[in-house]
């Protein structure tokens, strides 16, 4: 019987495994200097007077939310105020377009403001996932502060009477109490979200993966990361007080410095790669 001179069938290539999904641990953080909430605003300032006309139209939106804020709850100023602070907080949700133009131009790509309105496109289920857990934490803070009006006062004053209410050291027990209200949901929202909106704009990444990389950046550098917070409350606080104009130039300022925040402290991965920060 003759041998079978027939050739080996040569074995199919083997597919390539895919690269592992980075989760939250695996994502390496950079250590921050004192120096570095600074050069954020300043790096902000920067991408604002590079893309002015965009900056402007994100600021009038935000001093127009600010109109409407007090419109919508002029019967419920405990609602106002609590909202009113929100407004450092719902910032890295509403600042999606200015992520997009400080990423655009640290590509040295020409930004546009109809590119940035949808910003949200490419990642619309995450991005309304997160929001929608910011939102949830602003009514739950909204709420709390309005038990604390309610068992503090007999009727409800009006949105200035709430704030004289603040600072009248005769309602020393209202002040605390709503004080420590506010620290608690203000540090969880920032903690949460610091760096976590633009990272689910600039990365492939899930709204967990995201949160929970933005709680580590707090927990292992709290100094850098309170002044920061700090810092962000003096200048939104500020803006707020005549009429919301302020917001105009303090809004996008301050969202370009958010995306050189995250930049700065959120290193790449070896299956998300992204850029070294401008």
């Amino acid at each position: 019987m003759n041998a079978d001179t027939t050739p080996d069938a040569t074995p199919p290539a083997a597919t390539p495994e895919p690269a592992p999904r980075s989760g939250a641990f695996d994502i390496p953080l950079r250590t921050l200097g004192w120096g570095a909430p600074w050069r954020w605003l300043a790096l902000g300032a920067r991408d604002l007077r590079r893309a002015p006309g965009i900056g402007l139209f994100y600021g009038v939106c935000f001093a127009g939310m600010g109109w409407l804020l007090l419109k919508v709850f002029q019967h419920a100023p405990a609602y106002t105020l609590a909202l009113s602070a929100g407004f450092l907080l719902m910032g890295p949700f509403l600042c999606l377009g200015l992520y997009h133009t400080s990423r655009a131009l640290e590509r040295g790509e020409r930004p546009d403001l109809g590119n940035s309105l949808l910003a949200w496109d490419t990642r619309t289920g995450t991005l309304a996932i997160f929001g929608f857990v910011l939102l949830v934490l602003e009514m739950l803070w909204a709420r709390a502060s309005l038990v604390v009006f309610a068992l503090s006062f007999d009727g409800m004053p009006d949105f200035k009477g709430s704030v004289l209410a603040l600072l009248d050291p005769q309602n020393l027990e209202f002040i605390v109490a709503y004080l420590l209200v506010g620290s608690v949901f203000a540090g969880l929202i920032f903690s949460v979200s610091v760096v976590a909106m633009p990272m689910i704009l600039d990365r492939s990444t899930d709204a967990i993966t995201a949160g929970l990389t933005s709680l580590r950046l707090v927990l292992t550098q709290p100094g850098v990361l309170l002044c920061w917070g700090a810092l962000l409350t003096a200048l939104v606080a500020l803006a707020m007080l005549p009429a919301f104009l302020g917001l105009v130039v303090v809004g996008p300022l301050l969202g370009h410095a958010t995306w050189h925040a995250y930049r700065d402290a959120v290193g790449p991965t070896p299956g998300d790669p992204a850029a070294p920060p401008a």
